[in-house]
């Protein structure tokens, strides 16, 4: 049918046919192309999000290797998600359903703390993986040793044992390492 109509319409001298898609695939590229504040900023988040999604894959994979918390303990993310439903719906979350409330929580986030990344390093296209490291210590120290014991959502550093706390760090600086090496990856492809 495309074929037939393409043909009438060159035929009477209106237009060749250009499908959608690639209209809007030479535009998007055409921006990233570009070198201004704005194209920057776009590959920035874009690539800061992937990278925070790969992160957040990442440290999940680690935290089920390295204990980081004390047995028969609820995540932050459980306590969150199980507030919310006990508000919501009257009912805590069931037990077999913990696993997927961190991810509720763990996926949005990781991919936030990338975006936050991915525009702070947006005029830096190379990789530098000990900023990647940096980043992830940050996050641990804004997370894990101030907002969530500060929330009540977690236990105090000084009551948690040092080992949990060197798995939670080793698993943020996993985090921020595998964010700035997408980040790079995906940021260098999008300039290219």
């Amino acid at each position: 049918m495309k074929e037939l109509l393409n043909h009438h319409r060159t035929r009477w001298g209106l237009y060749k046919f250009k499908p959608k898609s690639n209209i809007m695939s030479n535009a998007v590229d055409a921006w990233l192309e570009k070198d201004s504040f704005s194209s920057n900023v776009t590959r920035g988040l874009i690539s800061g999000v992937l990278g925070g999604l790969a992160g957040t894959l990442v440290k999940t994979a680690i935290e089920k290797v390295l204990p980081v918390r004390k047995p028969n303990t609820r995540s932050a993310q459980v306590k969150m998600v199980d507030d919310l439903s006990l508000k919501l719906t009257g009912e805590r979350i069931s037990e077999s359903n913990h696993e997927l409330a961190e991810q509720l929580v763990n996926i949005p986030f990781g991919a936030s703390l990338g975006a936050t990344y991915g525009y702070a390093q947006r005029d830096k296209p190379e990789l530098n993986i000990v900023e990647g490291a940096i980043y992830g210590a940050t996050t641990w120290v804004g997370t894990h040793e101030t907002s969530l014991p500060l929330l009540g959502l977690k236990d105090k550093p000084k009551d948690i044992p040092m080992n949990i706390q060197a798995n939670e760090l080793i698993a943020h600086l996993a985090f921020g390492i595998t964010t700035e090496v997408v980040r790079a990856l995906i940021s260098k492809k999008l300039r290219e």
